[in-house]
């Protein structure tokens, strides 16, 4: 699209498409209003960006002569933290972090500055919203005493290029991508083409150098991380901050990681000290949880390879229209129409009049077909007014016929059940024949919501 000497291109700052002309539509993402006129670089000019850091393998080299670095990782002294990276800091890593604002991201990279610092390795924070003083006053809250902790408040990428040069570190901070921009490249800071350059630049930093990089990045008001989806293809993992403002925990998921698992979860609190790590996910979600209440109910869930007891609550209550609500949160309203079909055709059950809420305590949110079991139990007993036994666990995949799915690990949901002191586990039939026998606890197969419910009331 560009030509010789400078020029405008407009260009969408969702995706990256370029065109000549401004449109209220981007043709390749669907979004509305995203382009933005940029100034184009000359084909003959010199090279983005200052001297770029070269990788240090210019030529092919064989697979088996390549050492192992399984055991290179480094702790970054949270326990919950090196759980969602896969075990710990992998020396040469780029981790991109999102979250809503305020959520809670400089507090935890602060911390985890801290504790690396602490060990003996120095870092580099890059600050390009805040000022040194701010963010001293955020660490004397939070009882920050690295001694090897560098502030650098600067945005322009060949300063903190130089900075990191002087001063070797042994991990990088950014806050945030989007404010960093380069001298060489005429668009504004956070547009596509300096978002896309500064996580290159940042790449070649962390491959070259063998130094951690961690990038905090904003979002959308859709929950994205803001700018081209290039940018989460281009960095190693990819963790969100999750977590209600009226709840006091916050949850770190790893939706994409080259070192580890994905869909890892790690569970914190925020306290005035900081965030805070929770060693036990299940209790802190079941700590509330009523007793012998109709429409209560728990379910075993997998978040990464980390079993989790939550709580599922459900209301059934007369409509004085024709057509009943169907409402969720915590979990897909599309799958609970799907579930109270199955209800109606399968068990009999008349909820096409009926307002049904369903609801997971704590502000979870689930997505795992396995609570399917858990979310039918709750429905039933709401609608038939009768508590189930509080020492239940149900978990399960449920078709559209009525019948009752294999669940994966579920010898790692049964144990979390156990070690809360549940005495009863209904699960799928098929998960049965190869489970250990689990001292104190009754476990039933079923194979159909029928004699799940059978089982239950």
């Amino acid at each position: 699209m560009a030509t010789k000497g400078a020029g405008t291109v407009y260009v969408c700052q969702s995706c990256g498409n370029q065109s000549r002309k401004w449109l209220g539509k981007c043709p390749d993402c669907g979004a509305w209003n995203s382009f933005v006129e940029e100034r184009t670089r000359s084909a003959g000019g010199k090279e983005t960006g200052r001297a770029s850091f070269g990788l240090r393998q210019t030529v092919p080299v064989a697979y088996s002569d390549i050492e192992s670095q399984t055991e290179a990782r480094t702790s970054s002294g949270i326990a919950e933290f090196d759980r969602v990276l896969g075990g710990g800091v992998v020396p040469g890593s780029l981790v991109l972090i999102g979250g809503e604002p305020g959520i809670g991201k400089s507090t935890l990279l602060l911390q985890i500055a801290d504790k690396i610092s602490a060990g003996g390795a120095s870092v580099l924070y890059v600050s390009g919203e805040e000022s040194e003083r701010q963010i001293k006053m955020r660490g004397e809250r939070l009882g920050v005493e690295a001694t090897n902790l560098y502030l650098l408040p600067e945005t322009n990428l060949e300063s903190i290029l130089d900075a990191v040069e002087r001063i070797n570190p042994g991990a990088v901070i950014v806050d945030s991508i989007q404010t960093v921009f380069s001298s060489k490249i005429e668009s504004a800071p956070g547009s596509v083409s300096q978002v896309r350059e500064m996580a290159n630049q940042f790449l070649l930093l962390a491959k070259s150098q063998t130094i951690p990089v961690f990038l905090i990045g904003h979002v959308t008001k859709e929950g994205a991380l803001a700018g081209p989806k290039a940018l989460e293809h281009i960095v190693d993992t990819v963790l969100y901050f999750e977590g209600e403002r009226h709840y006091n925990h916050r949850i770190v998921r790893a939706t994409k990681n080259r070192f580890g698992a994905a869909n890892e979860l790690g569970v914190f609190e925020m306290t005035g000290a900081g965030l805070v790590a929770v060693a036990n996910p299940s209790e802190m979600f079941l700590q509330e949880r009523p007793r012998d209440v109709a429409g209560s109910v728990v379910t075993a869930c997998m978040e990464g390879t980390r079993p989790v007891l939550v709580e599922i609550q459900a209301l059934v209550s007369g409509s004085k229209y024709g057509t009943g609500r169907r409402m969720a949160q915590g979990f897909d309203a599309n799958r609970i129409a799907l579930l109270i079909a199955m209800l109606e055709k399968r068990v009999g059950f008349h909820l096409i009049g009926d307002d049904v809420f369903i609801n997971v305590a704590g502000g979870l949110e689930i997505d795992e077909p396995a609570a399917d079991l858990g979310v039918v139990a709750a429905i039933a007993s709401s609608f038939k007014n009768a508590a189930i036994d509080p020492q239940t666990v149900l978990f399960g995949e449920v078709g559209l016929t009525g019948e009752v799915r294999g669940a994966l690990q579920a010898q790692q949901r049964a144990r979390e059940a156990q070690t809360l002191g549940f005495k009863k586990i209904i699960m799928p039939a098929t998960n049965t024949a190869g489970l250990e026998r689990l001292l104190g606890v009754r476990t039933v197969g079923v194979r159909s919501v029928e004699e799940a419910l059978d089982e239950l009331f």
